[in-house]
């Protein structure tokens, strides 16, 4: 004869059940309703953490789309500076030049400005920064001019132009920074 437990429903033979049948309903529903708010609170963070998940991916992928090229760019904008390396050696306008001196600077120039607008249309940006403060994040100076016609600290000269990408820093500009003359010194120059 099959023997038959006394009750099938004790926690030893109902691993899930968290508290024998005996307990008040009352507590049980407080036990439920404790647990169900604990689930809620659960679910809701690993929402947030999902939104949080995609928004960072999304902001990634777009960083990455935007700044992928800028080995590519930081190529490009090497060839825009030698272009205007190559202009600034041509001989100064004069009266008088020959024909072809003047037709060969003025094509380089209209080359050069097509150059930088096709740059400036897909992110990359020239900056000029001769007048400006220095600025340790967007120029790397080269060297110091002891002068008293500016205040020190200010943008003399620019080797070459600071160059952005999308905002972003691609290129430091290599300037000549304003010194003031040292109090010590006969300095009577500009």
């Amino acid at each position: 004869m099959i023997e038959e437990p006394d009750n099938i429903y004790a926690t030893e033979t109902n691993p899930e059940a968290e508290a024998p049948v005996t307990q008040n309903p009352a507590q049980r529903i407080a036990e439920l309703e404790a647990e169900l708010q604990e689930m809620k609170d659960r679910w809701m963070r690993s929402e947030a953490e999902q939104a949080n998940l995609r928004q960072r991916t999304k902001r990634q992928i777009e960083d990455g789309r935007a700044y992928a090229v800028q080995k590519f760019a930081k190529d490009v904008v090497e060839a825009a500076e030698n272009l205007r390396r190559g202009i600034e050696s041509l001989p100064g306008r004069t009266y008088g030049e020959p024909e072809i001196v003047t037709k060969i600077r003025d094509g380089f120039e209209g080359i050069e400005r097509s150059f930088v607008a096709l740059l400036e249309r897909n992110g990359i940006l020239r900056i000029d920064p001769t007048g400006s403060n220095f600025n340790p994040e967007m120029h790397q100076a080269m060297a110091e001019q002891v002068t008293t016609n500016y205040p020190p600290g200010t943008v003399l000269q620019a080797w070459s132009q600071c160059w952005m990408l999308n905002g972003r820093l691609l290129r430091p500009a290599m300037v000549v920074v304003a010194k003031a003359p040292d109090p010590n010194s006969s300095f009577t120059g500009q």
